[in-house]
Formats: C-alpha cells, sequence, structure tokens
C-alpha cells in the first residue's frame, strides 16, 4: 500500500501524519527525534513512498540517516512550506505534519538538496572561525569606544594594539579596571582565531582542488575553502551562471501591471560565501598589478556604473569561473 508520511522535527520530539493515495489519513502521533525510533512508529504502516521533512537545524542529520535506513526522505524548503502551513487556523505539531504528508501526497513542494557530512564540518570550521572573528572585532570596537569617551588616546610606539592600550590604562586605574579582563579575553580570542585559521589553511593548502581554484585572480584560500563547503556538489547546477543566483548575488525584479523595475541583489542563500566572493572581487579591482583580463573588466565596469556594483558583477564572475574550473578540472588561464 502507498502511503505519504509528512514529518515536525524538534529537538525532543518528531509529530509524524501518513496519509493514503487519497488523501485519508492512516496514523499520526509523536515519537523521540531519533531515527530508529521514526523508523519504528512508520514501520506499521509498511514502506512510505514518501517522507516529508522541512528544513531547519536536524534536518541535514535526521534526513541523512533516515535515507540510510532505506526511508525514501525528502527535504522541502521551509520557505514554501511555511506559505502552506499557515493556512491551517491551528498551529499544532500534529496539524503542521498532517499538512506536510499532504505536500508529500500531491508533490507541491521544492525539495531541497542536504549537503554531505563531510561539507557540514567545513562549514563548521567556516562558521567557528567567523564567529571568533566577529567576536574579536566587536570587543576591539568596545575597548576603543569606552577609551574614546573617557578622552583617552593610544600612545605610539608599540605596534601590538593591545600594547598600546595597556600603556595608556596605567595612568587611568578606574578605566584600567574594566578593560583590562576585556584585554585578557581579547588575548584568548586571539589565539583561538589563529588556531582555527592555521588549520582552515592547513586543510585549504591540503586540498589539490582549493589549490586550483586560488590559482584564480583574488580567490585566497578561504574564498575557496568556503567555495567548496558551500557548493558541496558542482553537479546540482545545470548552469554555471546559476551559481550567482544561488548565493544571492543577482538582482531582484518586481513587476505588476504597468510596474516593471529591477532593484538591489536579492541576497538569498549562503551569505558568508557572497561576502568573500564580493571581498575577493573588491581587491581585484582595487590592487594594483595582477589581475589580468578579469582587473580589466571589473575596472572598464567600475568607471560605468561604480565600485559596489562592478564589485558585485565580478563577484558574480567569480562564482561562475570556480564553478566551470571544478566541473572541467581545468586550470584558470589568464587572458
Amino acid at each position: 500500500m502507498s502511503y505519504f508520511v509528512g514529518l515536525d522535527v524538534s529537538m525532543e520530539e518528531t509529530a509524524y501524519c501518513a496519509r493514503n493515495t487519497e488523501g485519508r489519513i492512516l496514523g499520526q502521533g509523536k515519537t523521540v527525534t531519533d531515527p530508529d525510533a521514526i523508523a519504528a512508529a512508520l514501520a506499521r504502516f509498511g514502506r512510505p513512498t514518501r517522507v516529508v521533512l522541512e528544513t531547519g537545524r536536524m534536518a541535514n542529520w535526521l534526513h541523512r540517516q533516515l535515507i540510510a535506513r532505506d526511508l525514501p526522505a525528502v527535504c522541502v524548503d521551509a520557505r514554501q512550506a511555511h506559505a502552506v502551513l499557515s493556512q491551517m487556523p491551528n498551529k499544532t505539531d500534529a496539524n503542521d505534519a498532517a499538512m506536510l504528508a499532504e505536500l508529500a501526497r500531491t508533490g507541491f513542494y521544492r525539495a531541497v538538496r542536504v549537503k554531505s557530512e563531510a561539507a557540514q564540518g567545513m562549514r563548521a570550521l567556516l562558521k567557528a572561525r567567523e564567529l571568533v572573528l566577529r567576536q574579536r572585532m566587536d570587543l576591539d570596537n568596545t575597548i576603543r569606544g569606552l577609551l574614546t569617551s573617557m578622552g583617552v588616546r593610544l600612545p605610539k610606539g608599540p605596534r601590538r594594539w593591545a600594547d598600546r592600550v595597556e600603556l595608556a590604562l596605567e595612568a587611568n586605574e578606574a578605566l584600567a579596571l574594566a578593560l583590562r579582563p576585556l584585554l585578557r579575553l581579547r588575548g584568548d580570542l586571539a589565539r583561538s582565531l589563529a588556531e582555527l585559521t592555521r588549520r582552515l589553511l592547513t586543510e585549504a593548502r591540503g586540498s589539490d582542488l582549493c589549490r586550483r581554484l586560488m590559482g584564480v585572480p583574488g580567490v585566497g584560500a578561504i574564498t575557496a575553502y568556503a567555495f567548496l563547503a558551500t557548493i558541496d556538489d558542482p553537479t546540482r547546477f545545470a548552469h554555471s551562471r546559476s551559481v550567482g543566483a544561488y548565493v544571492g548575488l543577482t538582482s531582484k525584479r518586481y513587476q505588476s501591471g504597468e510596474v516593471d523595475y529591477t532593484g538591489r541583489i536579492t541576497r538569498r542563500g549562503d551569505g558568508m560565501l557572497r561576502t568573500l566572493l564580493f571581498e575577493a572581487a573588491s581587491s581585484l579591482i582595487t590592487r594594483a598589478g595582477g589581475g589580468g583580463a578579469l582587473r580589466e573588466w571589473g575596472l572598464r565596469l567600475r568607471a560605468k556604473v561604480g565600485h559596489k556594483k562592478a564589485s558585485v558583477a565580478l563577484a558574480r564572475k567569480l562564482g561562475v569561473i570556480l564553478h566551470r574550473m571544478w566541473v572541467d578540472g581545468t586550470e584558470f588561464r589568464a587572458a
């Protein structure tokens, strides 16, 4: 018997609902969020035709575990699912699972690709480094703000910023009581950041593919590593130009009746890779020498539309080049 399942997943419990081909509910309930428990709960109905769950924090792990247990799991876009689930007058886990089962039965959904475990590990390293870097920057800005508010100027002398702050605090004991713990915390963050950066660079330089992508002007080890972690499988894109849309580097358009305009970029998809590609493009345009035809193209475009738009366009082009090199297994050839 064919039947379709919807799973509403939370940290502790997962609500499930099974529907037959006519849409009648065969059974529903809750079980612990464990792949073995979910498989056991569905076993009483037989093997399902399709199991649908939304994207979320646990979706990647649970999807892989269900596939490993021979369950035909499909992960669907949470934004699209939300548009359907919001039609229910009462929001409950049981109702959400029932509507997801209906999506599974009708096929009215957009499946998303679940990243591999290796790609998730790479992204974990990138995210950890990004978090520590952001926290250190926030801490630096806080220390600068507190010093400025008290009229304290950093002396010229030591090259290390933290040492100059220590010298400035010697004449202000009250401020030193507040800032010295922050300086110690900054030191811990700096050491953690250096450790994460070393590990990331070691992995990037140890990858033949990363080293090949680093041959593109403006693309460094972190950008190449982030590109591999985000794209994961290059065959998922039929055309290389789709990479720009995937990371939100394409313009969004609004058309209704007589109104038709093109706005800023969509900023959909992975923000970290989008930022890294933009920074690579911006540095390629602004740095002196190197870059070849890519830089010349960016400079000509900057003269027409300005630096930011030219950097966005060049970032989009870099994404196309990196994807094409990955698919074709070729080296970058400067024109």
